[in-house]
């Protein structure tokens, strides 16, 4: 979801292929060993398989918005952030929204530590409006879509958190046309469909892979 957000913002129209995970073409096992999603493949045929770097790829092209340049403190403190949600925060989200999937788990202690990282967002959104400041830059939409996977484990338990300022940032990134864009459904891919170009071009900048 971050990758495409960050591909719509910069206006890079891509050739989309929806796949599905537990039927996965071979084309995409062939460009990424991991054979999960995100993949993106350049003209080159280089391939870029991490949802964050394709974020900075797209945006090291093209900023409409200046999502890397914050006004308060910097693109360091930014990605600082993003890998505390990438790594500590995704490990309990994990455990907490797919317990049966590991081995002695419990799914309340992981919501419990997760918890920790939701009140430091809540933090500083009391604060500001977005994470680091009075727009939203790179930390929002590159974190967002996790506290959304995880808001969305127990909707009714976290809509009873005490977190009224993250929760407020939430809906307003639901709410976004980006998102609303990007969440749009497409059908299966197959080997030898045609292709879906997204997004869809709004004006002549669009700089295909």
């Amino acid at each position: 979801m971050r990758a495409r957000l960050a591909l719509w913002k910069a206006e890079i129209e891509c050739e989309l292929r929806e796949v599905v995970l537990r039927d996965k073409p071979p084309s995409l096992i062939a460009y990424s060993a991991k054979a999960t999603v995100p993949v993106l493949v350049l003209d080159d045929s280089k391939v870029v398989d991490e949802s964050l770097d394709i974020m900075l790829w797209a945006l090291e092209k093209r900023d409409p918005d200046a999502w890397l340049s914050p006004k308060r403190e910097d693109l360091e403190a930014m990605l600082k952030l993003i890998w505390v949600n990438d790594h500590e925060f995704k490990t309990h989200l994990d455990r907490y929204k797919y317990p049966n999937r590991y081995e002695d788990v419990d799914p309340l202690f992981h919501r419990e530590q997760a918890e920790r990282f939701l009140a430091d967002l809540n933090t500083r959104l009391s604060q500001h409006t977005y994470l680091f400041g009075a727009q939203s830059m790179l930390a929002d939409w590159a974190i967002a879509p996790f506290i959304r996977q995880f808001a969305n484990t127990n909707r009714a338990w976290f809509d009873e958190t005490p977190y009224k300022a993250l929760k407020v940032w939430l809906e307003t990134f639901l709410n976004s046309p980006l998102f609303k864009s990007v969440m749009r459904k497409y059908p299966q891919w197959h080997e030898g469909d045609e292709p879906h170009y997204v997004p869809e071009p709004a004006s002549g900048s669009q700089e295909p892979l």
